[in-house]
């Protein structure tokens, strides 16, 4: 028999239910139970993303220097409203991090731009500085985010354009999701709003023994709750948050409980 990495290892997944099937699979073919806990969801932007099509058609006549997406959510919202349109040079692409510039790859517009930390506070930090006065970044972005990106690349004298480009609301899973994930042995955190959402639902205490998180600012958000963090991924991507659960799980000596 085969004995998987997470055979025997029970796992939350706690993204919106569109999102959660990429990580679901993953750990599932590694030999996870996996215990879908979609505890926030994205939906539209107020005005059902009138302002993002019009920056969309604007950054398809040139009108930008850089595109800047924070989120996969904003890359996918952005290509939407673009909508098959290419974006002329000199405009140039920038992502927080590689799950990120991986959609903006897909959708036609390769990153030119990727920290090697995934946050906006390295992406600021490796941003360059305007060639022009005047110069212009598009920031398609959640409707509640940090201002450390916006505000650090304005202090350099870019012209940024923020637009909303999605939500983050609560989500609502069923009783017997959140009681399963009482009893689970890891939580797999992808984000903030996650953190914030599962914490509302399930608590702090009683949680999975182990919390395990895609990357620094969402580590920083379950420590800043009162999380204990057993582990977080090197690479702040799907595949990076499945090998620091595997990491996790050897570790703590619940690994390979099971056989296939």
């Amino acid at each position: 028999m085969t004995v998987l990495p997470l055979s025997g290892v029970s796992v939350v997944v706690t993204r919106s239910r569109g999102q959660a099937s990429s990580l679901a699979a993953a750990l599932q073919s590694l030999g996870a139970s996996v215990v879908e806990l979609p505890v926030i969801s994205v939906v539209d932007p107020p005005d059902l993303g009138v302002a993002l099509g019009e920056a969309a058609a604007r950054a398809s006549e040139g009108a930008y220097h850089w595109v800047v997406c924070t989120s996969a959510n904003a890359a996918e919202r952005f290509l939407r409203a673009l909508g098959g349109r290419p974006v002329p040079l000199p405009t140039r692409f920038a992502a927080v991090g590689a799950a990120t510039a991986r959609v903006l790859g897909d959708g036609g517009c390769p990153a030119d731009l990727v920290p090697s930390t995934g946050t906006a506070a390295a992406l600021a930090d490796a941003f360059p500085n305007p060639p022009e006065p005047g110069a212009r970044v598009l920031f398609p972005r959640a409707a509640v985010v940090g201002d450390v990106l916006a505000r650090e690349l304005r202090a350099r004298g870019w012209v940024v354009d923020e637009v909303v480009a999605y939500c983050t609301v609560e989500g609502n899973p069923p009783d017997e999701a959140v009681e399963a994930a009482r009893h689970a042995d890891v939580v797999a955190f992808t984000s903030s709003s996650t953190v914030e959402r599962f914490a509302a639902i399930v608590g702090v205490v009683p949680a999975p023994p182990a919390v395990v998180s895609i990357g620094p600012v969402t580590s920083g958000t379950a420590r800043r709750l009162g999380f204990s963090v057993a582990g977080e991924a090197v690479e702040h991507t799907i595949p990076g948050l499945a090998a620091a659960i595997v990491e996790v799980a050897r570790r703590e000596g619940r690994a390979g409980r099971g056989e296939t």
